[in-house]
């Protein structure tokens, strides 16, 4: 019965160590005993397995049924009478003998094999529950510690003693680790393996910086505040549109929080990575203005057909718009999803005017209604019909007639 011992325990310990459930691990073991009784008494014996992984025992037992002898017809499942009444003198023909079997009837060879095939069983459902299970998990953060770095690849083991691959392309580029580090990382994809499942994660991916997001921000994590869209170039800067569903929330200053905290606190993990909040819009002239911050646009001009703006700006500001190797308008068109460019060539007659100048003739709550609609300037003002600033602001018709009025008095002085 030594053997029985031996290949319980051996199985207590691999579950406890891989975290297979109780009634999967009754399971295999189940099967495959199954499948070695049936290899040695044939495939039809009417075998039943029962096994007790808490008690650490396992029983056997096979049912025949007595018939008279050199009546039998399928050894596997029948008896002669004669040999019944040897292990019970009150049987009779028809009847059923319950025989138990024990492990030590089989040899060592036959002991050993089965140590082997459900190890190998067990480990084949515990590369299947790994895979299932994170593949579940896309998109989620996971915290680890580095455990091996490699010339392409860095591994580490997340809490569940689970090991994680992160690509040298998936850093951050002032990202820099060494053995026994903590690290956080995204789980990006999981590509099965013969091994062991191949789970790859990211810190570069923008919904790295999202889950990030959502940890610092309770608005965002609530769902009071929508992240739109998020672009990034790692390490240098990223721009995020975010939309509060509430007129009350403030979505930007949510997003940054008292004298910055939370959105430093992201920019720390982010290796310093600039972080711009934009205030997503379906206006999409008023959100290539505000993605194009902290640039000042004069005039902009848009094809909707082609998806591509044309944003003219007076000389000092073409620098501020293109950015360190020009990231801010590259990042400025994937946000918004036009092709932008920006050009000091705009010809115009007459020095254009800041529409705050205007306050003194114009209502400063009217003012705030056109630069709603990305009109700053009186240029920009008088560049878009009657119609279309009615349509826009929702002023009155009197209202728009009057801005208009004044403004081109202004210019024609």
């Amino acid at each position: 019965m030594s053997e029985n011992l031996n290949l319980i325990d051996t199985f207590a310990e691999f579950k406890e160590f891989k975290n297979i459930e109780r009634e999967l691990l009754m399971r295999i073991l189940e099967d495959i005993f199954r499948q070695m009784l049936q290899k040695k008494y044939g495939l039809d014996a009417h075998i039943d397995v029962i096994v007790n992984v808490d008690k650490g025992d396992v029983e056997f037992q096979r049912s025949l049924e007595i018939v008279e002898d050199g009546k039998i017809t399928n050894p596997s499942t029948q008896i002669e009478l004669s040999k019944a009444v040897k292990i019970e003198p009150d049987f009779e023909v028809g009847e059923e003998l319950f025989e138990t079997i024990h492990l030590r009837d089989f040899g060592r060879r036959d002991i050993l094999s089965l140590r082997q095939s459900l190890m190998a069983k067990i480990s084949e459902y515990e590369k299947d529950l790994v895979y299932q299970r994170y593949d579940q998990r896309i998109g989620e953060i996971v915290n680890g510690t580095v455990n091996q770095i490699w010339k392409k690849d860095i591994s580490f083991f997340d809490d569940e003693g689970v090991e994680l691959i992160i690509p040298r392309n998936e850093l951050i580029p002032r990202d820099f680790y060494k053995k026994g580090d903590s690290i956080r990382a995204v789980i990006l994809k999981v590509i099965p393996k013969t091994s062991a499942p191949l789970i790859i994660t990211s810190r570069t991916s923008p919904v790295f910086l999202e889950r990030l997001m959502e940890e610092e921000v309770p608005e965002i994590y609530d769902g009071l505040i929508s992240i739109r869209n998020i672009v990034r170039v790692p390490g240098e800067r990223a721009k995020i549109a975010v939309e509060a569903y509430d007129d009350r929330i403030d979505p930007i200053g949510s997003c940054v929080g008292m004298k910055g905290i939370r959105i430093h606190g992201i920019m720390r993990e982010l290796r310093d990575e600039n972080i711009d909040i934009v205030n997503y819009t379906n206006n999409p002239e008023l959100f290539i203005r505000r993605a194009l911050n902290p640039a000042k646009i004069m005039v902009l001009e848009i094809d909707e057909k082609k998806k591509t703006a044309t944003a003219f700006m007076k000389p000092d500001q073409i620098s501020l718009a293109i950015g360190k190797s020009g990231n801010n308008i590259k990042l400025a068109s994937k946000l918004t999803g036009y092709v932008i460019d920006v050009t000091r060539e705009y010809a115009i007659e007459e020095e254009d005017i800041e529409l705050q100048e205007f306050s003194d003739e114009i209502d400063q709550w009217i003012i705030n209604t056109l630069k709603g609609i990305g009109c700053d300037t009186g240029k920009s003002v008088l560049k878009l019909s009657r119609e279309d600033l009615i349509r826009r602001t929702d002023l009155e018709e009197e209202t728009i007639d009057e801005v208009i009025r004044i403004i081109k008095e202004e210019f024609a002085k």
